[in-house]
């Protein structure tokens, strides 16, 4: 299989950390957070390998959940998961629900209009899951046609992407990332799209699901942790420790133990 799954310094895009520029308000957040002892971070809890909670045991695991915890102990607090989404993630930020938001988050021009984003740890490319019976999708050329139903989760980035590179295929919205997958696997729709860390996980749960992989680069598109714009002190905090992680080896480690590097 070609991989676009990639873990990368991303030098060239420190620009998207910039953020919108907004006035600095008294106190920092990173004062807050220390005083009050911890850190609170907004997760997706249904994103395999990246922060996902196992529903019988209710523990965390992922690439992200790791690096939360090294955020709380760079930080000296304690780490606090708040319960977020992609469709609910910036009204989450921007009403305080959590200090940072750590969820591989793409980083689009209508995310960034509204949240402050660190430097990019991670990317990915965009890969479709289809069911092992349907016959009509052999290969990625097969997804854009007349009488196609493409899956896609209310609010990601993946509803963006495909409103724009869909020209014959229908796009199917659905609310929850569960809906678009029982659409496939009902034969409702032909495929839904999802990106390489939740491909890999979802491939080895469900039996009757198919990778198709793009033929080349599709859509790569960088992700990063989101904030609340402002607050210089508290961006420079974050910023910086993705920054260490990333040099010092604990993201990479982090991406071996889950299984998404070197796949």
């Amino acid at each position: 299989m070609s991989r676009r799954w990639f873990p990368t310094l991303c030098a060239v895009l420190l620009c998207l950390g910039n953020g919108t520029a907004v006035a600095q308000t008294e106190g920092s957040r990173l004062d807050k957070v220390l005083a009050a002892g911890r850190v609170r971070v907004c997760i997706w809890p249904d994103y395999f390998g990246i922060t996902y909670r196992n529903p019988r045991t209710l523990q965390l695991s992922g690439v992200d959940i790791d690096m939360a915890h090294e955020l709380g102990k760079t930080l000296g607090v304690a780490v606090q998961f708040v319960d977020s989404s992609f469709a609910s993630l910036i009204g989450d930020v921007l009403d305080d629900r959590c200090d940072v938001a750590m969820f591989a988050i793409g980083v689009t021009s209508a995310r960034q209009a509204k949240l402050r984003f660190t430097r990019p740890h991670l990317s990915s490319d965009i890969y479709a899951i289809t069911s092992k019976s349907n016959r009509q999708i052999r290969s990625w050329a097969d997804i854009d046609q007349p009488g196609r139903v493409v899956a896609v989760a209310k609010g990601t980035l993946h509803e963006t992407v495909m409103r724009e590179k869909l020209q014959s295929a229908t796009l199917l919205v659905l609310d929850t990332p569960f809906a678009r997958e029982q659409e496939v696997e009902a034969g409702r729709a032909d495929v839904f799209m999802t990106d390489f860390p939740y491909s890999q996980r979802f491939l080895a749960t469900a039996d009757w699901a198919r990778l198709v992989s793009p033929r080349g680069v599709y859509h790569v598109t960088p992700y990063a942790y989101a904030m609340k714009p402002g607050d210089d002190k508290w961006f420079a905090r974050v910023d910086g420790f993705v920054a260490d992680v990333m040099q010092d080896g604990r993201l990479r480690a982090a991406t071996q133990r889950h299984k998404l590097e070197g796949l």
